[in-house]
Formats: structure tokens, C-alpha cells, sequence
């Protein structure tokens, strides 16, 4: 086809001989630039809990970096938990060993919550814990209070995060996991439940669990079934 398309420009005085020599320089020219031209297979995130992710492209925001999925969703993980970014040379995916599925890999929403806790550095089987008691894995659910989604995403959360639709799954889960991150930080793990479900001030005031019947049931509950997770996996 190519030597057709140098036909095009083919003048009666050029001899067969040379018309040949220049379909073959042409044919070497597309060899070489096409694979060049061709989509580039993106990147791979490596973070620090051992774990990665293949993404389109990266951008980094303050101490923030903000990551494009190969299906052009856009994720935010906190700079800390990741060590390093480089091009992906592959274009297939890993080929996974064929195991018997996990206890976690059966619940709803495995793969958003999984990658959730990869990016923000959040032990996934807290976050399994916090959905199974704020929501039960409803996507839809709504507090009388006005929390939202999966992980019952205050109106003031979702606003501070950035959620446009509290009740898309991945929406939710990214900020909510993103908000157990930032109360993890500054509280530790029971201090964190503790806040997720009385707010920080209580916290701050009573310097860790305030002495709120419902709050002190909830962090046992979360913890119980956080344990039980890692037990059965």
C-alpha cells in the first residue's frame, strides 16, 4: 500500500529502478515512526506498602499527587505513601496466580476499597469494618443526620474532599478513606474510629475516646470485625 501511495507521486521520467530504491526508503521511514506514534502504555505507581497500581498519567499538587486510571477516573493520594512512579513498559497487566478468593475479595466493592486503602496507606480491613457498620454496604444509605453513602459521608467531609456525588461508590469510598487517613494521623487507630463517629472536637476535648456510649460500642464493634478480617484472610 505504501508503494501505491508513492505512485501517486510517481513522474514518467523515473526509471522502475529508482521508484524501487525510494519504496523501500518509505517503507523504512514507517517502520521506525510508527511504533514512536504509537500510545504510550502510561505509568506504574509503586507505594510504600508494597503494593502498585498501572495508571494513564500522574500530576502532582502540592503534597498531593493526583493519579489517572486507565478507565480516566482520577484518584488523590497523599505523597508520603508513595515511592516511586516510573513508566510502565508493559501493556497487559499481571497475570494473576490462580488462588482461592480471600474473604475480602468476596464483599462488595473489593477492588475500590482495595485500592483506596493502597493509595492513602489505610489498612483495608479497617475500612471493610467502618462500610459494614456506618452503611452496610449500601451504597444509597442516608443518616437522619445527613450522612451519605458507603462510608456516611457528612455534607461538611464530602465538601472538604471534594465529592460531588457522596452516593458514587468510588467517590465515597476514596474520600472516606481519605478522611480515616487524616484522622489516623492525628489521633491513632481507636482515636480515629472515635472521631469518624463523634467528630475531632469530642476527641481533642476528652484527649482520645469521649465517654459517649454510642462512640465507645462503635470503635469496639469496628475493631472487632477489623480483627476478625485479618483472622479469616
Amino acid at each position: 500500500m505504501l508503494c501505491n501511495i508513492v505512485q501517486l507521486c510517481y513522474l514518467d521520467s523515473m526509471s522502475k529502478s529508482h521508484f524501487l530504491v525510494l519504496c523501500i526508503a518509505v517503507i523504512g521511514t514507517f517502520s521506525t515512526v510508527l511504533p514512536a506514534l504509537a500510545p504510550p502504555a502510561g505509568e506504574r505507581v509503586f507505594f510504600r506498602n508494597g503494593n502498585n497500581l498501572q495508571i494513564t498519567w500522574h500530576a502532582v499538587e502540592r503534597n498531593e499527587v493526583v493519579l489517572t486510571l486507565r478507565d480516566g477516573r482520577e484518584l488523590v493520594a497523599d505523597a508520603r505513601f508513595i515511592d516511586k512512579i516510573e513508566p510502565d513498559a508493559t501493556r497487559r497487566m499481571p497475570v494473576k496466580p490462580n488462588v482461592m478468593p480471600s474473604a475480602t475479595s468476596e464483599k462488595p466493592y473489593a477492588e475500590l476499597i482495595e485500592r483506596a486503602s493502597a493509595l492513602h496507606g489505610v489498612d483495608p480491613s479497617l475500612v471493610y469494618a467502618l462500610i459494614q457498620v456506618e452503611s452496610g454496604y449500601r451504597a444509597d444509605a442516608e443518616s437522619p443526620r445527613g450522612a451519605m453513602g458507603l462510608m456516611q459521608l457528612m455534607p461538611g467531609t464530602a465538601l472538604r474532599y471534594d465529592v460531588r456525588n457522596p452516593f458514587d461508590p468510588a467517590s465515597n469510598i476514596d474520600a472516606g478513606t481519605r478522611h480515616l487517613r487524616t484522622l489516623l494521623d492525628e489521633f491513632g487507630t481507636r482515636g480515629a474510629l472515635a472521631a469518624y463517629n463523634a467528630g475531632e472536637g469530642p476527641v481533642r476535648q476528652f484527649d482520645g475516646i469521649p465517654p459517649y456510649s454510642e462512640t465507645r460500642k462503635y470503635v469496639s464493634r469496628i475493631l472487632d470485625i477489623a480483627e476478625r478480617q485479618v483472622q479469616i484472610q
